[in-house]
C-alpha cells in the first residue's frame, strides 16, 4: 500500500453506482504480493490489506474471489502451482497427458483455461510461491526466439522480434526506435491524429474501431486527466500474439503508446497485462525503467515539454477483463465486472476520465503510420482493411506461430505460409471461441473484415485454430461452453443463465451420442438471441458464435 492511513476521498458515482477514488486502485497489486507470499490470500492479510487501502473488507473479498489465480482458501501447502490448459488446442496436443505426468511426478496441477502459449502447446504456466512465476518453455535452452516469416520484408509489426534485444533500449534505437517518437513531437498533436485517421487505421483487438476517430474524441474532451490503455490481456483461446510482441519487442509498445498520450493529450499511461505472461511482464517493466531513465517518459518527454508516463498492472486471471470497462474497474481495484455504455470510454473511461484504450498490435502500426506517412501504410491491404494483420496459427497445421500478412490475403494462402494442414482439414475457427467455425469451402476468402462479415464470420483478436477430421468436434464445442461459462461475470442474467444452459444443451449432446433434436438445436438458438440481445457486454453477444458456426456446419449435432 502506499500509505498506512487513508484520508477522506471524493466519492465519485459511475455507471450507477458509488466508486471511491484514493489508494483502492492498489488492490490487486496488494493481492498479488499476499498471494505470491505463501500462495494464498489469509483473511488477516486480506482485512489488513482492506483497512490501509481503505476498501470495505466485503468489496476486498468480493475482488479477491473474481480472479482464477488468487485464492482465498488455504491449499494446505506451499508449493508451486502448475497451471496447464484444457481448451482445444492444449487438449489436441496432449495436454491431459501433460497433468496425468506432473500429477505423478508430484506436482499441483490446476486444470486452466488458455494460457496464450498455443504455437507451443500443450502448455503450463508455474505460479511461484515466493519465487518468481515463469513458463517452462521459456527456460529451455536458452535459445534466440525466432519467427516462422523471420527476414521477410512485408512485415511491419513483427519485423524486430527476433531482431533487438528485448532487454535494451540501445538496440531498440539502434534498429530504428524512437525515430516515430520524435517525428510525432515535430508534427504536433493534430498532424499525427490526421495521420492515424487518413491511414484508416482499425482496432485489432477485435472490434476494429476507427483509431484515429477514437484519439479525437479523446484529444476534444477538455481538462488535464486523460489516460492511454494498452490492453495486453489476451485472454481469448488460441491468441498469443500480444505475448510474442511484449516479451520480444517491448519499447515498440511504449514507444507507441507515448506518441498516443501525446497526441490525445493524456498524461497518465497504463498497460494491463495477463497474469500468466511472466516473461512479457518482466520486459515491459525494464523497458518504461530504461525510457523513463533515458528521459523518454516522465515530466517532459524527449524535450517535448509534455508530461506522460506509464503504470503497469497484472491481471491475475479474467477472461472479461478484456473488455475495455472490465480492464478499466479492475485497474481501479473492483471486481473485473463491464459497465453500461454509455458512457463511453473516450469521455468517461478509466477512473471516469477520458480515455484511449488500444491493444498492442493497434499501437504498433502507429510507429509506421507516423514515420512513413499513411499512403505507405496503405499500400498493402484493400481499401477497406488497409494495412496488415498478425494472425495466431495453432491447431493442426504444420508450422504454428505468430504470422503476420497483408489484409486481403486468402485464408488457404496463410495456411500455406504456414506449412498448410495437418492431415484432412476439417474446419477452422477464426476468431477464437467467441469466432466462428469455417469449413474447407471458406480457403479462398480473403482475410479482410468487409469479407469475413460477408461471409458470417469474424477475424476477431487474430485466431486461427485449424481441425482435421480426426477431432472430436462435440469435446471441443463442449469445452468452448464450459469456457463461457465459466468466464461470465455473472452481473447480467441472459449471460450467466444462458451460459449455463448452453453448456447444459451440449453435455446432454455428448452424453446422447451426437443427436440433437430440432427442439434442443431451436433452444440453442433461443438461448443465443437473448444473450445476443440483452447481455452487457460482448462475452454475452458472442456466446454461442461458435456452436450455432459448429451445428450449421454439421460438425455436431446432426438433428433427429
Amino acid at each position: 500500500a502506499e500509505a498506512a492511513t487513508v484520508t477522506e476521498t471524493e466519492r465519485l458515482v459511475r455507471g450507477g453506482r458509488s466508486r471511491r477514488q484514493g489508494l483502492r486502485h492498489q488492490l490487486l497489486p496488494v493481492l498479488h504480493s499476499l498471494q505470491h507470499e505463501i500462495g494464498w490470500i489469509s483473511p488477516g492479510g486480506l482485512n489488513g490489506a482492506a483497512q490501509r487501502l481503505g476498501v470495505p473488507p466485503a468489496d476486498a473479498y468480493g475482488v479477491a474471489t473474481f480472479y482464477e489465480l488468487l485464492r482465498t482458501t488455504d491449499p494446505g501447502h506451499r508449493d508451486d502451482v502448475v497451471h496447464v490448459c484444457v481448451d482445444p488446442v492444449c487438449a489436441l496436443a496432449g495436454g491431459s497427458e501433460l497433468r496425468v505426468s506432473l500429477e505423478a511426478a508430484g506436482a499441483r496441477v490446476h486444470a486452466s483455461p488458455c494460457l496464450g502459449q498455443c504455437e507451443r502447446a500443450p502448455a503450463q504456466f508455474i505460479q511461484g510461491v515466493g519465487r518468481p512465476d515463469r513458463v517452462p518453455a521459456d527456460d529451455a535452452g536458452g535459445e534466440v526466439f525466432r519467427l516462422p516469416q523471420a527476414g521477410s520484408p512485408t512485415l511491419r509489426v513483427l519485423r524486430r522480434v527476433g531482431v533487438v534485444d528485448p532487454t535494451s533500449l540501445d538496440s531498440y534505437r539502434g534498429h530504428g526506435g524512437y525515430a516515430a517518437l520524435a517525428a510525432a513531437i515535430e508534427m504536433g498533436p493534430d498532424a499525427v491524429i490526421a495521420a492515424v485517421a487518413d491511414s484508416g487505421l482499425s482496432g485489432r483487438g477485435g472490434a476494429a474501431f476507427p483509431t484515429g476517430v477514437k484519439w479525437r474524441a479523446v484529444a476534444d474532451e477538455p481538462g488535464p486527466d486523460k489516460h492511454v490503455v494498452a490492453n495486453c490481456d489476451e485472454s481469448e483461446p488460441g491468441t498469443f500474439k500480444d505475448r510474442i510482441v511484449c516479451e520480444h519487442d517491448p519499447f515498440s509498445v511504449i514507444e507507441s503508446m507515448t506518441i498516443a498520450g501525446l497526441a490525445v493529450g493524456a498524461p497518465h499511461g497504463w498497460i494491463y497485462i495477463r497474469g500468466e505472461y511472466p516473461k512479457a511482464t518482466a520486459n515491459l517493466e525494464s523497458a518504461i525503467a530504461q525510457a523513463r531513465a533515458a528521459g523518454l517518459l516522465g515530466d517532459d518527454v524527449a524535450g517535448s515539454g509534455q508530461r506522460f508516463d506509464i503504470e503497469l498492472r497484472r491481471g491475475a486471471g479474467a477472461y472479461i477483463c478484456g473488455e475495455e470497462t472490465a480492464l478499466f474497474n479492475s485497474i481501479e481495484g473492483f471486481r473485473g465486472e463491464p459497465r453500461n455504455k454509455p458512457p463511453f470510454p473516450t469521455t468517461h473511461g478509466l477512473f471516469s476520465q477520458p480515455t484511449a484504450i488500444n491493444n498492442p498490435e493497434t499501437l504498433i502500426n502507429v510507429l509506421d503510420i507516423v514515420t512513413d506517412g499513411p499512403a505507405a501504410y496503405r499500400s498493402l491491404g484493400t481499401e477497406r482493411s488497409p494495412g496488415t494483420r498478425l494472425f495466431c496459427l495453432s491447431g493442426r497445421v504444420a508450422v504454428p506461430g505468430l504470422y503476420e500478412v497483408p489484409f486481403g490475403t486468402t485464408l488457404g494462402e496463410l495456411l500455406d505460409l504456414a506449412g498448410g494442414p495437418v492431415g484432412s482439414l476439417a474446419a477452422v475457427l477464426l476468431g477464437g471461441a467467441a469466432g466462428v467455425f469455417v469449413g474447407p469451402d471458406a480457403l479462398d476468402m480473403p482475410l479482410t473484415l468487409e469479407d469475413a462479415r460477408e461471409a458470417g464470420a469474424t477475424l476477431g483478436s487474430g485466431v486461427v485454430t485449424v481441425f482435421d477430421d480426426t477431432v472430436d468436434f462435440e469435446s471441443v464445442v463442449v469445452r468452448i461452453a464450459e469456457f463461457f461459462r465459466d468466464e461470465s461475470c455473472g452481473q447480467c442474467v441472459p449471460c450467466r443463465v444462458g451460459t449455463q444452459r448452453q453448456h447444459e444443451v451440449l453435455v446432454e449432446l455428448q452424453s446422447s451420442g451426437g443427436s440433437l433434436s430440432s427442439q434442443r438445436a431451436e433452444l440453442i438458438d433461443d438461448m443465443a438471441v437473448a444473450m445476443v440481445d440483452a447481455s452487457i457486454c460482448g462475452l454475452g453477444h458472442t456466446a454461442a458464435s461458435a456452436v450455432r458456426s459448429a451445428l450449421a456446419l454439421g460438425l455436431i449435432g446432426n438433428s433427429s
